[in-house]
């Protein structure tokens, strides 16, 4: 099937930015309540996610920096639910690939599935902490705000979550989602609230990220604001997150999917599908088939969230871990996120396919979208048919005609980033 040329454009998102955010969130500890509580030799446990935040270690740097002022001993916990398989040396390896080691942040880095019980809601939902940090003099959460993969409401991703599905663990992450979508967020609220009644937690540093990746917001707060700053920054992260360009697509092609991008590897708020069973699909965006060529390698084989592709390429396939894809999907109780799309060979073959398989469309008037993945949408090509449908919000900036190349193993040479 011959290919439409498509037009590399550059979207123009909002910006806010905090320029210096290490710095800032320095600033925001030494002025705080914080030194008036932290003594000595104390030691104050910090979490470490699983989520690809583009300034977390600087940040982990930073807090772990502050309190050594204080003379306290920090040392850094995995929060990461089944992320990594479960196992210790799943997660342990996780954090390394995303910067947390001792080395790079000054501190030790203490990789435990351990777990206590500290409480229980009224419905008996028991509340679960890393054991680490439930013995460590204070606790200290950090994490990005964002719309989450299955979870509705004013709460979704943020620090209640971290203190649910992060500090719970696997059993924690497992037990909240048999409540589904609508539910969740109150159960991580309720959670959040109870654990920072019953365990040391001292403060959460809340992370909005914009389009670009960048630290646009920069919150340090006590743990009894954890909700309500959940679902303020929550709007800001809604305000300034990356979307496509239009709302209908033929044919979505994604170089490349993973944690690192989303927690269902390909984010379902920019595809348009959730793929939750009993949950309604989003009413845009609306794309017929959505074609995948590779698993980010930081990913460590983790490919939860394949089944929201209709087509993958062979050497994606090859990548894929089960054990760990599969953990995780269980955990999450969304089995058709890790279900196997077909799988079409080479990534020329794959595109050349799903563009095939579409219905009742002339290869002329197919509307393609190519981007690198569903975290950064700043750089898009797009088809004529595509283009042609493109509103003026997000201002899109047209740059130069991109052809499909491919190797001579059939592999997509990429367009250059400006």
């Amino acid at each position: 099937m011959k290919l439409p040329k498509m037009t590399l454009c550059r979207q123009h998102f909002l910006r806010d930015i905090v320029t210096a955010p290490a710095e800032t969130l320095t600033s925001l500890m030494r002025s705080s309540w914080i030194p008036e509580r932290v003594r000595p030799g104390q030691t104050v446990a910090v979490t470490g996610g699983s989520r690809g935040i583009g300034a977390i270690v600087e940040l982990m740097q930073a807090l772990v920096s502050a309190l050594q002022e204080l003379g306290a001993r920090p040392f850094v916990v995995n929060a990461m639910g089944s992320h990594g398989g479960a196992t210790t040396e799943g997660q342990r390896e996780l954090m390394a690939s995303l910067g947390m080691t001792e080395e790079m942040l000054g501190c030790p880095v203490t990789v435990d599935m351990e777990i206590l019980q500290v409480g229980e809601l009224a419905d008996g939902f028991p509340v679960l902490c890393d054991r680490n940090a439930a013995q460590a003099n204070h606790i200290i959460v950090i994490n990005r705000i964002k719309t989450h993969t299955a979870v509705t409401g004013p709460i979704q991703s943020g620090l209640c979550k971290m203190c649910t599905v992060g500090l719970g663990k696997v059993e924690q992450a497992s037990r909240l989602h048999r409540y589904g979508p609508s539910r969740m967020g109150a159960i991580i609220r309720e959670v959040a609230s109870t654990l920072a009644r019953r365990t040391p937690v001292l403060a959460g540093v809340g992370i909005v990220e914009n389009a670009y990746g960048e630290v646009a917001k920069l919150d340090l707060v006590r743990p009894e604001e954890f909700p309500a700053t959940d679902a303020r920054l929550l709007r800001e992260a809604f305000r300034l997150a990356a979307k496509l360009p239009l709302s209908e697509l033929d044919l979505l092609v994604v170089e490349e999917m993973g944690k690192r991008y989303s927690g269902t590897g390909l984010d379902p708020h920019v595809i348009g599908r959730w793929r939750i069973w009993g949950e309604p699909e989003p009413d845009s965006p609306r794309i017929q088939r959505v074609a995948v060529l590779a698993l980010d390698p930081s990913s460590h084989g983790n490919a939860q969230g394949v089944g929201l592709a209709d087509m993958i390429t062979e050497r994606l396939f090859r990548s894929i871990d089960l054990q760990k894809t599969y953990k995780n999907t269980l955990t999450s109780t969304y089995v058709q996120r890790g279900m196997i799309p077909i799988i079409g060979g080479s990534d020329r073959e794959t595109i050349e396919n799903a563009a095939y398989s579409i219905p009742l469309v002339r290869e002329d008037q197919l509307k393609i979208a190519w981007i690198r993945n569903t975290n950064q949408l700043d750089q898009i090509a797009l088809s004529p048919a595509a283009l042609a449908q493109c509103g003026s919000e997000p201002p899109l900036e047209k740059q130069r005609d991109v052809e499909w190349e491919f190797d001579g193993q059939g592999l997509l040479i990429p367009w250059r980033k400006e």
